[in-house]
């Protein structure tokens, strides 16, 4: 008898109305590892990846595909995947009553009740979602209570219940991620094509392949969790700050097989901390030059794991093809840095930033400003430390972001405590992010640092040639802001924007070093915006 038909949703990344292009070497991670037990099982599991297509394509084939299906599944980081999967989820629930629906993600973790009073969802998965989602399918399957199953939400007499709770497994326990069941032409043709940088997210493109060529890449996930503590992140709650990794040659196995299937340029690592054991990078290194697998990648690493390793390592790392580190600085003040609980001190990240700089590996560098009851001072500290560490290390991207309030941490109580008033339903969580990085938690910036920061970015664009394809005394000047802090009396700036407008066009461009950082929500947003 043939098993029975689920149907897991990749929600959109970026709201395409807004005229916002995804990456499409971000391929559907959560959903091909979560279908992985189900299809070795034998069910009949379709995997729909929603930036494939145009939003109205995307809720057709879910409720076509969801006929009589018993499961279907959704899942979001924080921001546009939220809303989107929320529609589908309402739309898939409005065709087919009798269906179990059931989200899962670092989102529906931190925030399960406001998936479960919609009355949509019949659960909430918690953190790692691979055998919770099985014993959920099984139980759907019989008809047993779901109360029975470890790791879930369910809303019960109108407030929210949670069943047992389920321990975090490590890779030997899990298969790997059912790469046989996503079609890769798609997602090939679009990296491949002329628009392709025009992508939010859109990586830039290895050194050995050629600046301005096209690439094909790929995704992966190669350990779930994270052991850091920090206070402005969820992961603490939803990992419990563990950290489960593949093995190297369990990762190398799955590298080295959908690269014999697929014959990819790179790899974006979405790890949430990729680096944390040194020994892993130096086997992983070693391997793919062992085997001949001749691939760039990316990857997430921290400030003290870069300063911890050793040399060789790191040598090893950047001659296997490691092109791209996203570090997370966080702050510059020691107060501050200690207050995120960050490993750092001192000048640990423009030493971190130099060993990769020296061995010609790009740094895509973060840090944040306006956490609760942060000074101004602090905060122009942080911003002039991102101006700092890349006229020293000018292959650094240094992005300053915004204090986004996100339930699960500690910070999002303070941000409420503080007066911050979070969105009240999931469309309005899904649009929070979405190209809104400025005043994410309006007032709390206050105006001479907004001013401060929007000068460095402008300048940080002419830098590093983000606005034209030449360097003239536009791009001469910038450099001599950043590398002297002097911003006083912008006024090549001014004579810039009038230039622009008297000759009808904008100058700036999608480039090599235009938008690529990997934060912990996974927001990006371009240095040149």
């Amino acid at each position: 008898m043939a098993k029975p038909r689920l149907v897991l949703y990749q929600s959109q990344q970026v709201d395409k109305s807004l005229g916002n292009m995804p990456s499409m070497d971000i391929l559907p991670l959560e959903m091909l590892h979560v279908a992985a037990l189900p299809d070795r099982e034998g069910y009949d599991v379709v995997v729909i990846d929603a930036s494939v297509w145009s939003p109205e394509e995307a809720y057709k084939k879910a409720v076509e595909a969801c006929e009589g299906a018993i499961i279907f599944g959704t899942t979001a980081l924080l921001g546009y995947m939220v809303a989107d999967g929320h529609i589908a989820a309402m739309k898939v629930r409005e065709a087919h009553p009798n269906i179990k629906i059931i989200a899962g993600g670092w989102f529906p973790s931190t925030n399960p009740d406001a998936y479960l009073q919609t009355g949509i969802y019949d659960a909430v998965c918690f953190g790692q979602g691979e055998l919770t989602f099985l014993d959920f399918l099984h139980a759907v399957e019989s008809g047993a209570d779901l109360e029975g199953v470890a790791g879930l939400a369910l809303w019960r007499d109108g407030r929210v219940v949670y069943t047992d709770h389920r321990a975090i497994v490590g890779w030997p326990q899990l298969p790997r991620a059912a790469w046989h069941l996503l079609d890769i032409e798609p997602y090939k043709a679009a990296q491949l094509g002329p628009r392709a940088r025009e992508a939010r997210n859109h990586m830039p493109t290895p050194p050995r392949i050629g600046a301005g060529k096209n690439y094909f890449g790929v995704s992966h996930f190669s350990s779930f969790g994270c052991p850091e503590p920090c206070t402005f992140c969820c992961s603490p709650l939803v990992t419990n700050m563990r950290w489960k990794a593949m093995p190297a040659e369990f990762l190398l196995d799955d590298i080295q097989d959908i690269h014999e299937r697929w014959g990819f340029d790179v790899i974006r690592f979405q790890d949430a901390n990729w680096g944390v054991h040194e020994k892993r990078a130096r086997d992983f290194s070693e391997g793919l030059l062992n085997r001949g697998i001749k691939v760039d990648w990316s990857t997430t690493i921290e400030v003290h794991s870069i300063l911890k390793y050793k040399k060789e390592t790191l040598d090893l790392c950047a001659e296997a093809g490691m092109y791209l580190g996203c570090v997370g600085a966080e702050a510059a003040e020691q107060d501050m840095i200690d207050r995120v609980k960050k490993k750092i001190h001192g000048n640990d990240t423009l030493d971190a930033c130099k060993e990769l700089h020296n061995r010609g590996i790009i740094t895509s560098l973060t840090y944040i400003i306006g956490y609760p009851n942060e000074s101004a001072d602090s905060m122009l500290s942080t911003i002039d430390q991102a101006r700092e560490v890349i006229a020293a290390c000018p292959s650094v991207s240094a992005h300053v972001y915004p204090f986004r309030p996100i339930p699960g941490n500690p910070m999002f109580d303070e941000a409420v405590a503080l007066g911050y008033e979070p969105p009240k339903t999931l469309l309005d969580w899904g649009h929070m992010l979405e190209y809104h990085v400025m005043d994410t938690w309006k007032g709390n910036i206050p105006d001479h640092v907004t001013d401060r920061w929007r000068l460095y970015y402008q300048y940080a664009s002419f830098f590093h040639g983000l606005v034209r394809p030449k360097r003239g005394l536009f791009e001469k000047m910038a450099e001599w802001r950043i590398k002297t802090g002097n911003y006083k009396f912008p006024i090549e700036l001014k004579a810039f924007h009038v230039l622009d407008k008297l000759l009808g066009k904008k100058s700036h461009r999608e480039d090599e070093k235009q938008t690529w950082v990997m934060s912990r929500e996974d927001e990006r947003v371009s240095m040149a915006g």
